[in-house]
């Protein structure tokens, strides 16, 4: 038996213009009628998650950085894991080499050295707040959650990736949010220990909890839970990663798969 769901926010939760779908609020009620906990994790910081907390009635932890920051719907902190501060520079370093842009995310604020970068707008769009432009990131000082690398150029988003992985290996993990973002967190800031943080806060098993998403860094939640469902509009291999495939974030693909896989209603 369910008892709890873990769900990815953007390409997921969220319709493509970021809205929640009435029947996406629907679902998440019936859980809980169903006394089944929902919760969230994404690349957002908290803060831009906020805006979820009401009309999904959250009272789980919400899951922000992909697991770098965990806090209380009312954005009290329960866990942080911050790269380690040695570590900021040199991975802007390489992201600045493979010609991305930089983002940097710290406790509530999002930071940008060029406000005309592409995507800024949108992902102010997205958190519903504005970025703070800075001229150098080493000035932010210690508690950095989150580094993003940004370009439309995907294959040099893979090519920074990599080199991310070579030059620092498992001090930090490097995973694709979207083909254009490059997210760099912490280690244990991954959306598989979310599972685990969620599994000891709620003393439930890992084969009672559900997650569903769409990216590749959600995969890591597939391998730690019972169910896993990927969104109909995920990429082929994290479609293949997951136990069962829904129809897409436009088309109720959250509230498909609720009713079929979570309470089993056809």
């Amino acid at each position: 038996m369910i008892r709890l769901l873990l769900s990815d926010v953007d390409g997921t939760l969220v319709r493509p213009d970021k809205s929640l779908a009435p029947s996406t609020v629907a679902a998440v009620h019936a859980l809980h009628e169903a006394e089944i906990h929902f919760a969230v994790t994404s690349g957002r910081p908290p803060r831009g998650m906020g805006m979820l907390v009401e009309p999904l009635a959250i009272r789980a932890p919400l899951a922000g950085f992909n697991g770098g920051l965990l806090v209380e719907p009312d954005l009290r902190v329960l866990e942080e894991h911050a790269i380690e501060d040695q570590l900021v520079e040199p991975v802007i370093r390489l992201l600045e080499a493979s010609k991305l842009g930089v983002w940097a995310y710290r406790g509530d604020d999002w930071y940008v050295s060029d406000p005309a970068f592409p995507r800024v707008r949108r992902e102010a769009h997205t958190l519903q707040f504005e970025p703070t432009v800075v001229d150098d990131f080493s000035a932010l000082g210690p508690g950095v959650a989150k580094i993003v690398g940004v370009s439309d150029d995907y294959d040099a988003v893979t090519a920074a990736q990599q080199s991310v992985a070579d030059e620092l290996g498992d001090h930090v993990a490097a995973a694709t949010s979207q083909p254009y973002y490059l997210d760099i967190t912490h280690p244990l800031a991954n959306k598989g220990a979310v599972v685990s943080f969620l599994s000891e806060h709620y003393e439930i098993p890992p084969e009672d909890i559900a997650t569903i998403g769409d990216g590749r860094n959600d995969v890591l939640m597939f391998d730690r839970s019972g169910i896993s469902v990927a969104m109909g509009n995920a990429h082929e291999d994290v479609q293949q990663a997951a136990q069962h495939v829904t129809t897409t974030n436009d088309d109720d693909g959250f509230a498909t798969a609720v009713d079929l896989y979570i309470l089993g209603r056809s």
